[in-house]
């Protein structure tokens, strides 16, 4: 299935987004439409059969008709058709980014292009003006002259919405928001209603531009994040230093990163000592020391010292691009709720205003009074009748709880996955590298093992491989058929005949009669030629504060802790015994873990995670209702299959995440439950006359825009 990406400059207008996806949703040559307003952004998944050539056509004819003033550019990947060389974005960004053409592409220009200013001198001045004459009516009395003073406040104010009214008007829109708004208040106007009519239209233009203010400031919210995109690499060719873009260096060149500069690539350090700031990453204030041999990650700033790194990442799979990847993207994966108030939205409006045209045709007809009495009171109506407060200020909500989250080094990747993390019950951990540390040491040998295991175990990047090679400290000869036996273990030839190194279950398999260990660890059981030599015991240590971690957990509400491990049933029921874990499963094979999990999320109430860091862990963290993986250790396929990142493997900020996940969910109850609970209220009000045009203003604009600001409320 193709996809196609639109850049949509200008949209801000969230119900038109609606209706853009609805009208392209019932295309036959369309399988699913998003529109990210906050990125100003479309993606459209084609029908098998559709022509991409012919989908561009339909698409911008869709997009003008609703929004003729939004620039359409269609995307290639993450660039502009209309791209250049450095990012894409058809921007001339040699000197500076002056003349950004705002594409979305994600190339760290602002792309909101003046829109954060938009209470700038050109709003003040027009609604300056606009208020001379506005209070110079209300001041004076009843005369020809304050009617014309009125009306031209209402035009100063007005204008553009009266102008698009009637474009729209000519392109078969009726009832979009311009037109509702127009006739409401000429309606009002020629009812008398003067002063209503021009703070209608005032009051609809100051929350118009706030709308705007509120998506470009939210879309700020991610540039602010593309600092931590580095701009250059000093590449080491030769002993020479080359400044080049980070694109350009490969995996396995050395790299120099000076005091002051961010890391551009994930790597090892071979050579220097410095401390990192590592706060764009994980969120934590104190910095980090590090020395040769230690991994870096992109995105972290070098405070002091000269470090050589050896690359290990190529720029498009380095952490720092995988996190601007998931924050970009995040606002495009929707929560149900965001779901269910699109679709709301676009029956709401209708229904209102078939409402607003019963109220003024049928109780005149009726002899209930006067056409005038019941018209005015349908005006309200259309005033109630668009649902910008709901269709923004949910969508908001979620993004601001994601970057929240992301401040504190917890990228999640949707609104749905926080919803999911916000109602979490059970929590289900991997042991290795998850509540352990994942550095071992040898512990206990039986039997001349030690060479053909450190053999067999130097083709593997596994902690427990590394710690029995470093055990060693020799010289070894290279592996010959080397195999890895998923679940049990490995085996390979030595002079002549097969040795495998593996768990218990290796040994059954093979029947092979064996020695059982009995010491706290992990055990790797060494055969050869079908003949058991001995073993080797391979420990590992609890995580500092990963007790106060899972007790942070319980605060918050997780009533259930699982762990499911490989690891054998001794060293796992010692590991859950000290944590205090409600339930262990050990000796299990990933296919195991997943066929756990699936009978767990079959299971009735709450939402389970699992939490897990290791390649085996990516299909059960697929297979939970929410995977989250550790980020700094865990492996691409980890964090790839999982929901949520936690950039610096400590699971005490999973809690951080629940406590700004939840607080999130509350926001958008309260958004919800204030915006409706307020509109049927001033609409059932409106029929008795109770409700005024004031209080129909307050309603639409008046509540979008303290729905906004409360979706911006701090999270965490």
């Amino acid at each position: 299935m193709s996809e196609m990406k639109v850049a949509l400059k200008g949209l801000t207008c969230a119900n038109c987004a609606g209706k853009i996806e609805d009208t392209l949703s019932k295309l036959s040559e369309t399988q699913e439409v998003s529109i990210n307003l906050l990125r100003q952004e479309m993606t459209v998944k084609l029908a098998p059969n559709a022509s991409a050539e012919e989908m561009q056509e339909t698409v911008e004819r869709v997009v003008h008709k609703f929004e003729p003033e939004v620039e359409v550019a269609f995307l290639q990947g993450q660039k502009a058709e209309h791209h250049h060389e450095h990012c894409g974005c058809g921007c001339d960004d040699d000197d500076d980014d002056d003349d950004c053409c705002g594409c979305g592409c994600g190339c760290g220009h602002d792309h909101a292009h003046g829109d954060e200013n938009v209470f700038g001198r050109k709003f003040f001045l027009r609604f300056g003006i606009g208020l001379v004459f506005f209070l110079a009516a209300v001041f004076l009395h009843e005369g020809t002259i304050r009617t014309i003073l009125y009306i031209c406040a209402y035009l100063i104010f007005g204008y553009d919405v009266l102008l698009r009214a009637v474009k729209h008007i000519g392109q078969g829109k009726v009832f979009d928001e311009n037109f509702l708004m127009s006739f409401s208040t000429i309606g009002a106007l020629y009812l008398g209603e003067m002063a209503e009519a021009v703070f209608v239209m005032l009051f609809y233009q100051v929350g118009e531009a706030f709308q705007e203010y509120a998506v470009a400031r939210s879309r700020k919210s991610i540039t602010a994040l593309l600092d931590i995109r580095p701009d250059f690499a000093h590449l080491i060719v030769n002993d020479e230093e080359r400044k080049v873009d980070p694109s350009l260096v490969h995996v396995g060149d050395m790299i120099l990163v000076k005091a002051g500069e961010r890391i551009p690539l994930d790597g090892v350090i071979t050579e220097g000592h410095a401390m990192l700031d590592t706060a764009a990453l994980t969120g934590e204030s104190l910095p980090r020391s590090v020395g040769a041999g230690d991994q870096v990650l992109s995105g972290c700033i070098n405070m002091d010292g000269s470090l050589k790194v050896r690359v290990e990442k190529g720029f498009g799979e380095s952490t720092v691009m995988k996190i601007l990847e998931m924050v970009e993207n995040a606002s495009a994966k929707k929560s149900k709720t965001e779901k269910f108030i699109t679709r709301f939205a676009r029956v709401y409006t209708p229904i209102v205003v078939l409402l607003a045209v019963l109220v003024a045709v049928l109780p005149p007809l009726a002899g209930l009074g006067k056409f005038s009495l019941w018209f005015g009171r349908a005006l309200v109506f259309l005033v109630v009748s668009c649902p910008c407060a709901l269709v923004l200020s949910v969508p908001l909500t979620y993004f601001a709880g994601i970057g929240a989250a992301s401040k504190c080094g917890i990228l999640v990747k949707g609104g749905g996955d926080l919803d999911t993390l916000s109602r979490l019950k059970t929590v289900v951990f991997d042991k290795t590298g998850t509540l352990t540390k994942g550095r071992f040491s040898v512990t206990e040998v039986k039997g001349d093992v030690l060479k053909p295991a450190a053999i067999g175990e130097a083709m593997s990047n596994h902690p427990i491989a590394q710690a029995i090679v470093q055990a060693y400290k020799g010289e070894l000869p290279a592996a010959q058929s080397y195999q890895e036996l998923g679940g049990y273990g490995i085996s390979y030839e030595l002079d002549g005949e097969t040795v495998l190194l593996g768990n218990s279950r290796l040994m059954e398999h093979e029947k092979i009669a064996y020695e059982k260990a009995n010491g706290i660890g992990t055990v790797v059981y060494v055969a050869k030629g079908g003949k058991f030599l001995g073993y080797i015991l391979v420990a590992d240590t609890l995580k500092e504060n990963i007790a106060d971690s899972l007790a942070a957990l319980r605060k918050q509400g997780i009533r259930k802790m699982v762990m499911l491990t490989g690891d054998r049933r001794e060293t796992a029921a010692a590991v859950a015994e000290e944590l205090r874990l409600d339930e262990f499963h050990s000796e299990l094979l990933p296919e195991n873990k997943v066929e756990w999990m699936e009978k767990q999320k079959g299971a009735e109430g709450d939402k389970t995670a699992f939490v897990g860091d290791g390649i085996n862990d990516a299909p059960v963290l697929a297979a939970a209702d929410l995977g989250i993986a550790m980020g700094a250790i865990g492996s691409d396929a980890a964090i790839e299959a999982a929901d949520v990142v936690l950039m610096d493997d400590d699971i005490g900020k999973l809690a951080v995440g629940m406590k700004v996940a939840r607080n999130t969910r509350r926001i958008v109850n309260q958004n919800v439950t204030f915006a409706l609970g307020f509109k049927i209220l001033v609409l059932l009000l409106s029929i008795p006359g109770i409700a005024t045009m004031w209080m129909a203003v307050f309603a639409d604009v008046g509540v979008c825009v303290l729905a906004i600001l409360n979706a911006m409320r701090k999270k965490a």
